[in-house]
């Protein structure tokens, strides 16, 4: 591949995406694959449009990174170290060199702030902590499920669970103070018992939490939600000066999902909104399509 003229940071579904559409438009296109995307936590996701049975995290990058590569994205492991304007473009800085390009896509994400729980990330690979209800909460119908929180997200996390089942409990891990009094009340008014203490341990079996325990007592629940945030992945764009979103600090972009810095674009759980594969790879194709035809406009090749 000669040189690059766009750059997508992240090989997650958004970055993926738009490597697929940007390579079609037969755009150079590298991506920058800095590892371990968010969705390849996925057990199972039976909300991605197009697999009723569901599909696991690992396939559905698979077959996305199969795509962008079938039409000549080159995907390249490794992480950007920073992003510099430069000229009519940008430097960047990926495994030891300069790379010149005309455009930047940030697909970098978020991570998540997992519950302080021993074998968490076995617990998240076999289904029994999860992280996202819009994404798997129909799993939950009828199940005796726990949301650990720290703060009123925790709140209306089990709430939005009360759709699927009653047996909800919120374990709030947070300082005392950090639930406020309107928190408390509105878990009262729908009938969400709350626990203030911190988790003591906990015991997992292959389907299911046998055990949390706080305050000398076990209490076992089929499944447990993580209502603690997420950290958006924000370092480059921050260095670029790119505006942030004060209530998340994630990026805010436009209608051609543009960064108040030109020439940049994000896509996907870093920028504010849903975080949803079917979200991420339709801004992923907005973002893409404006990136093409900002070159094209560059270059005199569309109509006056």
């Amino acid at each position: 591949m000669t040189d690059p003229e766009i750059l997508i940071v992240g090989a997650g579904p958004a970055g993926l995406t738009a490597a697929s559409y940007l390579a079609r438009f037969r755009r150079r296109v590298l991506v920058a694959d800095g590892g371990a995307p968010r969705a390849c936590w996925i057990p199972v996701s039976h909300n991605m449009p197009g697999f009723p049975t569901g599909i696991t995290g690992d396939a559905i990058l698979k077959r996305m990174t199969e795509q962008a590569e079938e039409y000549g994205a080159v995907i390249e492991a490794g992480r950007v170290e920073a992003i510099t304007p430069d000229g009519h473009g940008f430097r960047a800085r990926l495994n030891g060199r300069d790379l010149h390009v005309r455009a930047v896509l940030l697909a970098v994400g978020v991570e998540d702030n997992h519950p302080p729980l021993p074998g968490v990330e076995r617990a998240i690979e076999h289904a029994i902590v999860r992280i996202c209800p819009i994404c798997d909460g129909y799993e939950a119908t009828d199940r005796k499920v726990a949301v650990i929180g720290k703060d009123h997200v925790g709140v209306r996390e089990a709430a939005f669970l009360k759709t699927y089942t009653d047996a909800v409990t919120l374990i709030h891990v947070g300082p005392p103070d950090a639930l406020d009094e309107a928190s408390k009340a509105e878990a009262a008014r729908l009938a969400i018992p709350v626990e203030m203490a911190d988790i003591e341990d906990v015991r997992l079996e292959e389907n299911r939490v046998v055990a949390l325990c706080w305050g000398g007592e076990d209490r076992s629940f089929d499944l447990v939600y993580s209502a603690l945030g997420t950290r958006p992945n924000i370092e480059l764009a921050h260095a670029l000066g790119a505006e942030l979103a004060p209530e998340d600090g994630r990026l805010t972009v436009d209608d051609h999902q543009a960064t108040s810095v030109p020439g940049v674009y994000a896509a996907g759980d870093v920028v504010r909104g849903l975080n949803q594969i079917a979200v991420a790879t339709a801004e992923a194709a907005v973002a893409a399509t404006a990136i093409h035809n900002a070159l094209r406009e560059a270059d005199g090749r569309t109509v006056r």
